[in-house]
């Protein structure tokens, strides 16, 4: 089996004027992150805008990221819905086109623990794939202790989790119980590594891939300085675009790197003409150039 771990970008999704994928630029993004020594790819969750898009888009993704992975690189299809029979659709779709793994964000917070519960057990019941459950207790209030993370994964073909949150020590007691781990938050992978994570998973990652997986080969070589002073530099970028309508700067800067990835899906909105003219001075003044984000970010 194709091993789950290393640096896995949350992908963006690059669509045209018609909400359909651009499969060149959807392309071109991938030849990027995998020339940067990416370990796989993470396929339509909140940054690649899955929950917004439609069903066939979501479909035509995956079909693409695992057309373009090379042997040995794993794609984990998030096939979260709103619905159960949606997230099943995908799953087994996920699991047709070849994806290595699924994931799902809980279904929203308006459920209880019992019914998300039964949600995970419905998709590692419908494809015959690995399953990362996702823990974002930011986005739903239905998982909210490491007991009962530890309860799905307990859930046969569970093999692990996305954890996105600042709680490491809870990490650790996951880690700790044999479980994969993916690092959530892109601030804190080094911390998170230290703590135990197998790899990282992250928005942050389409900009600066050879940045996160120098970080990454830095805290499993036990380079812990080197990988702390890896963090600040990431976490420079954070900090400038996090000053703007996160996604909607994640797409220009890709755009302006030399691939088009158009704008947010709506309800999210675009970036303004002043916005657009404060990133790319914000960025510039963290040190990065649009204009070569891949190749500035990965020295």
């Amino acid at each position: 089996m194709t091993p789950l771990l290393g640096i896995l970008p949350a992908a963006v999704t690059p669509v045209d004027d018609q909400g359909k994928l651009n499969t060149r630029s959807f392309e071109l993004l991938l030849m990027r992150l995998y020339e940067a020594g990416s370990h796989g790819l993470y396929i339509c969750g909140q940054t690649g805008e899955g929950l917004q898009l439609p069903l066939d888009v979501r479909e035509r993704a995956v079909e693409a990221a695992v057309a373009n992975t090379p042997a040995g690189r794993a794609v984990v299809a998030h096939v979260g819905a709103s619905s159960t029979a949606d997230a099943v659709r995908l799953a087994r779709h996920a699991a047709r086109t070849g994806a290595h793994a699924i994931s799902s964000l809980p279904p929203g917070s308006a459920y209880s623990f019992a019914e998300v519960r039964g949600y995970y057990e419905a998709l590692a019941a419908a494809a015959d794939l690995p399953v990362l459950v996702y823990y974002f207790p930011d986005f739903s209030a239905a998982i909210q202790t490491a007991e009962q993370v530890l309860e799905l994964c307990s859930i046969p073909n569970v093999v692990g989790l996305k954890f996105t949150d600042f709680d490491l020590y809870r990490l650790s007691l996951i880690q700790r119980a044999g479980h994969i781990i993916f690092n959530g938050r892109d601030e804190v992978l080094a911390a998170g590594l230290l703590m135990g994570a197998h790899g990282g998973i992250g928005s942050f990652y389409n900009l600066a891939p050879g940045l996160f997986v120098s970080l990454y080969d830095h805290a499993r070589a036990g380079r812990w300085a080197e990988a702390r002073t890896t963090q600040d530099r990431i976490n420079d970028l954070i900090r400038a675009v996090l000053r703007f309508p996160m996604l909607a700067a994640i797409k220009r800067l890709l755009t302006w790197s030399g691939i088009d990835c158009g704008f947010p899906v709506p309800p999210r909105r675009a970036l303004t003409a002043e916005e657009e003219s404060a990133l790319r001075d914000a960025v510039r003044l963290a040190g990065f150039a649009p204009s070569e984000m891949f190749s500035s970010a990965a020295r």
